[in-house]
């Protein structure tokens, strides 16, 4: 948030907005339409990158995920950085837009293809796989681009959101879930259009299609900035442009500074056993300079939020865990041991990713309709509540795979309807939890580093991808060199979704002891 923003804009805007339409802001649908289609190209690659991995670069299960769980994470950790230097420096409107090229660009590079890797076997009898090196070096340094791109688009732009109501408007819960929905309408259209074209076509057209959702999603952005009001803009673009270092100004130095973030994710990406030391070592960092603040930079009452918000934080990072199973070990788990073929036809395991965000699509308006409404009546869930809530969905969710797995499969697969069953489930919960994080975040964060602040629930998540590909690796087939057959790998996925349900109870205890103590010292927000 850019708190140099004068209160008589914002309460211009908010006023101005009254006629928007559904009675919120013209810039929402902006931003809505804006993030749409940069989530439709990060879904898009995001359901076929671990088929990719395995099927045409042909790796392991344990590198495929170690690779797919290193990308993500990198993309959720970034956003802290972005959205610190869009609070200082950039405003974010020069961030989103700066993310959005860098994304393009990385799109562009993924749509290089390569030749086909293959398994040769040398004169001794042992097997290795033998890649296309210049397109694979390219592949790196695309996700590499992406990684970078991502961290500046993605805090800023859900910043902007909260910069379009005042403080008190009851319309921002309800904004949120509605921006929620433009970012699982473009995932939903995502995973059937670019896991379908991948998988169907080639490679490179389900990559492509995912930079071209980019490009018209920076479009958008560019084109709508009259409806944003000038609440995006950077805090003194005197500052900016002003030389700290010889020539460079830190315009100069945030340029070069991503450019040299290029480099470390290209080279990280290509040794993801780093990845790990490296998170740890930030969070920690971060979360240091958070309790520092809290302790001696804020009041009684702005300490008790901020350290409430980190509690919460963790319980992001631990529902994220479970919900991020999706595009590694479910993905995995959906290609070889759930029976997809309806009638004489068969989905294709990538397209069943949209199955999650379509079913927050067609429940984001009801759940934008029900929060102001409980609010009314004063029967309004506290958060704390909503997030054992969303525990306790996902927890049903893996029950019911843990079930399917151990008690009603057939040859070593299951019917469609368990997955179908349980990713509604989970689609529900992430629907919960995503807005009512925003919007705590917004108003339980000190005003000077909410933008960095949102950038740490994009850190928890980051943590929680990296966690979600270890336990994948650790429990059950996916630690082994090569896939073995549906019937030997089901009764280890049935162990992972019986461990991941119960631990997903055990959250909802403790989250529900502790909601009194959370919301006594959010003092009056709900």
């Amino acid at each position: 948030m850019n708190s140099q923003t004068p209160i008589s804009l914002r309460e211009e805007t908010t006023s101005e907005a009254s006629g928007g339409l559904f009675r919120h802001p013209p810039g929402l649908y902006v931003l809505f339409l804006t993030e749409m289609w940069e989530r439709f190209s990060f879904y898009g690659m995001r359901a076929l990158l671990v088929f990719y991995l395995t099927k045409h670069l042909l790796l392991t299960d344990q590198i495929s995920l170690g690779i797919y769980g290193a990308y993500v994470a990198l993309g959720y950790a970034t956003p802290v950085i972005g959205g610190l230097l869009a609070d200082r420096y950039l405003g974010q409107r020069l961030a989103v837009t700066f993310g959005a090229i860098l994304m393009c660009l990385g799109h562009l590079g993924m749509a290089i293809e390569g030749a086909p890797s293959r398994a040769v076997i040398n004169e001794a009898g042992v097997a290795s796989i033998v890649h296309d090196e210049p397109a694979l070096q390219i592949f790196y340094f695309s996700l590499a681009l992406l990684i970078v791109g991502i961290g500046f688009l993605k805090p800023n732009i859900a910043t902007i959101v909260s910069q379009l109501y005042k403080d008190d408007d009851p319309r921002r819960a309800s904004g949120y879930t509605i921006f929620q929905m433009g970012i699982m309408l473009g995932a939903a259209l995502s995973a059937g259009v670019c896991g379908y074209l991948g998988e169907q076509y080639g490679w490179s057209y389900g990559f492509g299609a995912a930079g071209i959702g980019m490009f018209i999603g920076l479009v958008i952005f560019l084109s709508g900035q009259r409806a944003l009001k000038g609440v995006a803009e950077p805090p003194s673009k005197e500052r900016l442009h002003q030389t700290v270092l010889g020539p460079l100004s830190p315009m100069h130095l945030i340029v070069l500074g991503a450019a040299g973030a290029v480099v470390l994710f290209w080279l990280l990406l290509q040794h993801t056993q780093y990845v790990g030391y490296l998170l740890g070592g930030f969070s920690a960092f971060v979360v240091g300079f958070v309790l520092f603040v809290s302790i001696f930079r804020c009041n009684k009452i702005e300490r008790d939020r901020m350290l409430t918000l980190l509690v919460l934080q963790l319980a992001l990072t631990f529902f994220a865990t479970l919900f991020e199973q999706a595009g590694g070990a479910l993905n995995l788990f959906a290609d070889r041991n759930v029976d997809r073929h309806i009638g004489s036809g068969e989905i294709k395991a990538s397209q069943l990713q949209s199955v999650v965000p379509a079913t927050i699509v067609l429940l984001a308006p009801f759940f934008a309709w029900l929060w102001p409404k409980l609010s009314e009546k004063g029967r309004n869930p506290r958060t704390p509540a909503k997030y054992a809530l969303t525990m306790v969905l996902m927890g049903c969710g893996f029950g019911i795979l843990a079930l399917a797995t151990s008690s009603f499969a057939v040859e070593g697969k299951i019917a469609l309807a368990w997955l179908l069953s349980a990713y509604v489930l989970f689609g529900v919960a992430d629907l919960i939890i995503v807005s009512v994080c925003y919007t705590t975040i917004t108003l339980l964060s000190l005003p000077r580093i909410v933008g960095m602040m949102m950038g740490t629930s994009m850190l928890a998540i980051s943590a929680a991808n990296f966690l979600a590909a270890r336990i994948a690796t650790w429990m059950g087939p996916l630690k082994s060199t090569a896939p073995t057959s549906p019937v030997e790998t089901l009764s280890a996925y049935s162990n992972l979704f019986s461990t991941l349900s119960t631990s997903a109870f055990i959250c909802t205890a403790i989250l529900l002891l502790l909601s009194p103590f959370l919301s006594k010292r959010m003092h009056g927000i709900h």
